[in-house]
């Protein structure tokens, strides 16, 4: 399947760290509105589907240790949301919150789907939760990691995100020095989660190693919103069906009086603060994580 082109020179995972092998999941292209979407899936097709949404700056395959370890059981689908892992990017830098909720709408949607467990990962979180609020017939459960009200502007976390935006270069000079700065803003994660980032998040081009998301519209819409960021406290009080709230214990940005806050709003909501691991809790502990979503998942009726 030929997939879109929104930048020009080498695609990602073209680069001496690109991953192989089994498990790398299907890649699969749809359009919604304006712009062409990269997706990835799972498993088996008639199994019960899990949707993920990533992060600010990351991408589909981030799920993919996930994915291996929910094994058949589970048709995972992971989205590469606007601007970001071979997604096209908006020309109008339009990445706020309705925007992406509308694209989860549309694209649950046009692949056919019916009722999903839905994840997110910070600001996939945000939109999971979002999303639940006017679309609760559609979802089985709700996984959210690291992800709540507040966090994304009055955090530590926030804060760090925010600087580590700011002093992002827009490319490097080899694939070396792009491995050695995901190290330094990811100090925790495993050799394998950076191995990821570098595949999926980099490429190739005149200049040497660039983004593969569209980093200065990103950090635009980050740093200088035009739009205000939504009022979780509702979403939260309000969601529909069973709910995991897993929290890094060492985070910076969901704080354990928040998870205490969210898991006290709504009996339907669980929590599970996993030892060793901060914000990005799938790549710093991903067994504990994954072994945390799979049971889970498997309590919640087929």
């Amino acid at each position: 399947m030929t997939l879109p082109n929104h930048t020009s020179g080498t695609p990602a995972g073209t680069g001496p760290q690109a991953a192989q092998g089994p498990g790398n999941g299907a890649s699969h292209a749809v359009k919604l509105g304006a712009l062409n979407f990269h997706y990835v899936s799972w498993g088996r097709a008639d199994a019960p589907a899990v949707l993920c949404l990533h992060g600010l700056r990351s991408y589909a395959r981030t799920f993919q240790p996930l994915a291996v370890a929910l094994g058949q059981d589970f048709h995972v689908i992971a989205l590469d949301q606007r601007g970001r892992g071979q997604t096209d990017w908006d020309p109008g830098r339009n990445y706020y919150t309705a925007e992406y909720v509308r694209d989860v709408e549309q694209f649950i949607d046009a692949i056919g789907l019916n009722r999903v467990h839905l994840l997110g990962h910070s600001m996939g979180g945000i939109n999971a939760l979002v999303y639940s609020l006017t679309n609760a017939r559609r979802l089985r459960s709700v996984v959210l990691e690291d992800s709540g009200p507040g966090a994304s502007r009055n955090s530590g976390g926030a804060s760090r995100i925010n600087a580590e935006l700011t002093n992002t270069p827009a490319s490097f000079p080899d694939w070396a020095s792009a491995r050695a700065f995901w190290r330094s803003i990811r100090p925790n994660v495993t050799e394998e989660a950076i191995d990821s980032r570098v595949a999926n998040s980099l490429r190739e081009a005149e200049c040497g190693v660039t983004w593969v998301h569209d980093q200065a519209g990103i950090t635009q819409c980050r740093l200088k919103p035009s739009q205000a960021d939504p009022d979780l406290w509702p979403c939260v009080r309000a969601l529909p069906c069973p709910t995991l709230l897993v929290r890094g214990a060492k985070s910076d940005y969901l704080s354990h009086d928040t998870f205490e806050a969210m898991l006290a709003s709504n009996p339907k909501i669980t929590g599970v603060e996993i030892e060793g691991a901060a914000h990005y809790v799938h790549d710093d502990a991903p067994q504990a994580f994954n072994a945390a979503v799979r049971r889970f998942l498997q309590q919640q009726p087929r």
